[in-house]
């Protein structure tokens, strides 16, 4: 089958079997474009739950299927590629985090939405890379636990000087691989661009940017800049989908180590093997599970409105 044909098929099918597809920014664009839906783990959850069909397929990671599930408890969620994890999110586990809070007793514990389920059951609130500085700014307490990303545990602390944040050593791998050495040789390569970066980059390429902020914020800034280059210290697929909706402006990766290999193993042939029924993995939680999770999820739309 050509891509257009598998694409044809997929949506055929989707259709059939009442499938609401999600695809994650970090989706190849054949992917997107079979999707109901695209964007980070949080916005495609909230997407889910307002979704008529009976059947979520994520095309991201794990912990995103979780979440889906967490907030749609009466949906079949899928994930596309059974192998797709984040190394990120099993950097803590519960019990972990339950020694934590029991060495800091009062101290509210604020995780990064990536994360699985299970720790989720144990936290206080959750927090996105594009929420964090609010929700965290509205919190009462002045002083609290974060996981597990360090790197954007930093940033926050930075926005927030009011607040004390005791981060616990942990991040993203793909966003840990860009140096300020990256920095100097994409600026040297290209002078008349804009650096865009995540903040789960290391501080000393954060502190270089002319924009931080998350995937959503970064394709945002990018199309709507009058600059036309830019540098874009992401997951690689970024560059890809910026010059698919703005062929007009230059897209450059800051490094060729921006790759997520969990994202890149669902392709779209897993896509229609999920949604013919022979693929992908049914995401099961107990009720317990979710009605625990729920909760630091709850908190989290309470304080981000």
């Amino acid at each position: 089958m050509t891509t257009r044909e598998m694409q044809d098929r997929i949506i055929e099918l989707k259709r059939e079997k009442d499938v609401c597809i999600l695809a994650h920014a970090y989706q190849s664009h054949d992917i997107w474009e079979v999707a109901d839906f695209i964007g980070d783990s949080y916005g495609l959850s909230v997407q889910a739950a307002k979704a008529p069909q009976s059947t979520l397929l994520m095309c991201g990671v794990r912990f995103m299927a979780e979440t889906c599930k967490i907030l749609s408890p009466d949906k079949k969620v899928l994930l596309a590629n059974p192998m797709a994890g984040c190394p990120m999110a099993i950097q803590m586990n519960r019990d972990q985090a339950l020694q934590l809070k029991a060495a800091n007793p009062g101290l509210p514990l604020v995780a990064y939405i990536n994360t699985t389920a299970s720790l989720k059951t144990v936290c206080d609130v959750v927090v996105t890379s594009s929420s964090a500085v609010k929700i965290i700014g509205r919190m009462p307490e002045k002083e609290m636990l974060f996981i597990p990303d360090c790197n954007l545990g930093g940033w926050i602390a930075e926005q927030l000087p009011d607040k004390k944040l005791h981060m616990i050593q942990g991040g993203c791998p793909t966003h840990m691989r860009m140096t300020r050495q990256d920095v100097l040789a994409a600026r040297a390569a290209h002078p008349k661009a804009l650096l865009l970066v995540h903040p789960e980059c290391r501080k000393e390429v954060v502190d270089l940017a002319d924009y931080v902020g998350s995937t959503t914020g970064i394709m945002k800034y990018a199309e709507s800049s009058d600059a036309n280059e830019f540098i874009i210290g992401t997951e690689s697929s970024i560059v890809s989908h910026l010059q698919f909706s703005c062929p007009e402006k230059r897209f450059y990766l800051l490094s060729k180590q921006c790759v997520c290999h969990n994202m890149k193993m669902t392709t779209l042939p897993d896509v229609l093997h999920a949604v013919e029924g022979i693929g992908g993995d049914e995401i099961t939680l107990t009720d317990q599970t979710i009605r625990n999770a729920r909760k630091c999820i709850d908190r989290m739309i309470e304080l981000g409105g």
